[in-house]
């Protein structure tokens, strides 16, 4: 038998098969199912499939497509790609770390505890406007054994009051300096660009700085400083965008901290990272390895000496991917945001409830955010392995893609002046603005799907209630907050407000031609089409012939009509059915499918609109929206 050089005997028997081999097979395909004569190269190519950043995930990787093992290392070696310790995860998980938002210091004890006695190891408390007011963390944080627990706040541009006041905290209760563990969240290039508001930064620098002098010299446990990628990710940037800012955020610290007296390592230790981990896996594991690469580069240029380079990271599940319609969904995307989060090797991991963007989160959301950690390390035993998706060749090239497409817009951000000029000159801002408005498309034609949005809604599903959060005043200038689901929540916000006045959902009439077996795939498409927008497809008749159609119509309440059959029986019958439509009363009919040639005969029998896979789902909802008078 032969042994390969490795000393595996797998296949070592059966002859090698090349990539031109593959490209043939995959040309044969192609051409089969009439989707593309290419060949070759060109097969391959096209069955690219375009991520952001322009990068683009290929069908094939192989070990050739490996970067060099230099640009990967060891874990706790620099670059630290596959991780910032040794051991990883592998001694006791992440750190499972929970945000709590209540203004109310009795209601945020009372769920703190519950959190600290089932599983979670660290807390992330929102202080200030709107939040935990800063002079109640004393309450809030009663029975919580602070030399035990790491205490990280989130207070806006009140981080140097909320920072000393923890700090004053940790002296209260006589724990020893060195025992404590905290982030006080200090980041004004964050509140820079939550607000807009450029004269307050040299202050806020200040005011940073010096909690960050303070915490090097008598807390060693405590980091001053978060870089806070979260603002530019909610402003809809992309994964390199979102990484390139921080970066940017990271070294503005640095020059700050240095300037100060700090030495680069002591600076360096002052900084934890927080990014946003979404449902797309493959993106967050990148992400994460590629930002502690790129960190480390930095670190390594200004001198920095061992492991001091190696980012600390805080992972965020995407508030951006959180739905308001359907959230019991949130449930599944935070579990393999999570899963990204854990495998790409985060530090801390937290878990956003799936009713955060409902109001107040209750006690079941909290044990569902904490408990998808505790399975996936504890059952799924995640944490057991170093680095599981190192050696995966998909991995290991978009790692390198994001982190080449980062780094370019990291030096575009600092040839533009630093952090502060790429915000107040509207470099970063028209970035992240310009990306959002090609996601936008994605999602408008579901290229992007929001299961329980723009995929499969549920009309009649009962809405979750919650406590209304504080309301917080929005500060003109600010990066504005996206959401995935913002476009079909407006229309579905319409179609609420009709169903409340006239006590029934906007209806679409589904004009079914011919047997079941010819229009129910298109009916299915054009109802879940139609849902999406809050709008309630109705269908009287059982596939029928357009004069049935038309009365089935008339009878059933419904002002918009929707034809749905084949391309033959549309041949033969759409143009009869749409002319009895009007007729009939139809201020809008639609077809369900592409209309290729016969386009302007259906057009002339008074087909207005044409849907299909790929349409833009919003354009088409507002207008029959518009169409029904509904404002």
């Amino acid at each position: 038998m032969t042994v390969l050089p490795d000393g595996l005997p797998l296949a070592a028997e059966f002859p090698d098969a090349s990539r031109e081999q593959w490209q043939q097979l995959v040309g044969h395909v192609l051409r089969k199912s009439g989707a593309s004569d290419a060949t070759g190269v060109a097969a391959e190519e096209a069955l690219r499939t375009p991520l952001q950043d322009g990068i683009s995930a290929r069908p094939l990787y192989t070990a050739d497509d490996a970067p060099d093992a230099s640009a990967v290392g060891y874990p706790g070696f620099p670059p630290f790609v596959r991780g910032g310790r040794p051991e990883g995860a592998a001694v006791a998980g992440w750190d499972v770390r929970q945000r709590h938002a209540h203004p109310d210091p009795e209601r945020t004890r009372e769920a703190v505890l519950a959190d600290l006695e089932n599983g979670v190891s660290s807390l992330w408390l929102a202080v200030g406007d709107g939040a935990l007011p800063t002079d109640a963390l004393p309450r809030a944080l009663d029975g919580v054994y602070l030399d035990l627990v790491t205490v990280a706040l989130d207070a806006g541009p009140d981080f140097a009051a909320a920072g000393s006041a923890l700090l004053a905290l940790y002296d209260q209760r006589e724990v020893p300096r060195h025992a404590a563990l905290a982030v006080l969240g200090a980041d004004p290039y964050g509140v820079l660009a939550r607000t807009g508001r450029a004269e307050a930064l040299d202050g806020h620098l200040a005011a940073a700085t010096e909690l960050a002098r303070r915490a090097s010299r008598d807390y060693p446990g405590v980091r001053a400083l978060s870089v806070d990628a979260l603002p530019y990710h909610e402003a809809g940037g992309s994964t390199a965008e979102e990484l390139g800012c921080s970066l940017a955020a990271g070294v503005g610290y640095l020059r700050e901290l240095t300037a100060a007296g700090l030495s680069v390592d002591a600076a360096l230790a002052q900084l934890e990272f927080r990014y946003a981990a979404t449902a797309d896996q493959f993106l967050t594991i990148a992400k994460l390895r590629a930002a502690r690469r790129l960190w480390a580069r930095v670190a390594r240029v200004c001198g920095a000496a061992g492991g001091s380079a190696a980012q600390r990271q805080h992972a965020v599940t995407s508030p951006v991917m959180m739905t308001r319609r359907d959230p019991w969904v949130n449930m599944l995307r935070t579990t393999v945001a999570t899963l990204g989060a854990g495998v790409g090797g985060a530090d801390a991991v937290t878990v956003l409830p799936f009713d955060s963007e409902l109001g107040l989160s209750d006690g079941f959301a909290r044990r569902v955010a904490r408990n998808t950690s505790s399975i996936l390390i504890e059952e799924s035993h995640l944490a057991r392995v170093i680095d599981p998706a190192g050696g995966s060749w998909y991995v290991e090239r978009l790692t390198a893609e994001v982190a080449e497409a980062a780094w370019a817009f990291f030096q575009e951000i600092e040839a533009a002046g630093g952090m502060a000029d790429g915000l107040t000159s509207g470099l970063i801002p028209d970035r992240l603005a310009a990306t959002w408005r090609r996601r936008s498309k994605d999602l408008a034609r579901r290229k992007e799907p929001i299961t329980g949005v723009s995929e499969f809604p549920l009309l009649d599903e009962r809405p979750v209630e919650r406590e209304p959060a504080p309301a917080v005043a929005t500060p003109e200038g600010g990066l504005p907050r996206v959401r995935r689901d913002e476009a079909y929540e407006r229309l579905r916000a319409r179609s609420d407000a009709h169903r409340a006045t006239a006590g029934e959902w906007p209806k679409v009439f589904l004009a079914t031609l011919g047997p079941a077996a010819a229009y129910t795939a298109r009916a299915t498409f054009a109802a879940n089409l139609f849902q999406a927008g809050g709008i309630e497809a109705v269908r009287e008749q059982a596939g029928t012939d357009p004069l049935a159609a038309a009365e089935a119509f008339a009878a059933s309440g419904a002002r918009i009509a929707c034809l749905c059959s084949t391309d033959q029986l549309y041949a033969e019958q759409a143009a009869d059915a749409a002319a009895r439509l009007k007729a009939a009363g139809a201020t809008r009919v639609y077809l369900a499918g592409r209309p290729g040639e016969r386009r302007e005969d259906y057009v002339r029998a008074g087909v207005d609109e044409f849907v299909f896979a790929g349409c833009d789902a919003v354009e088409v909802l507002t207008s029959a929206l518009n169409t029904m008078g509904i404002a």
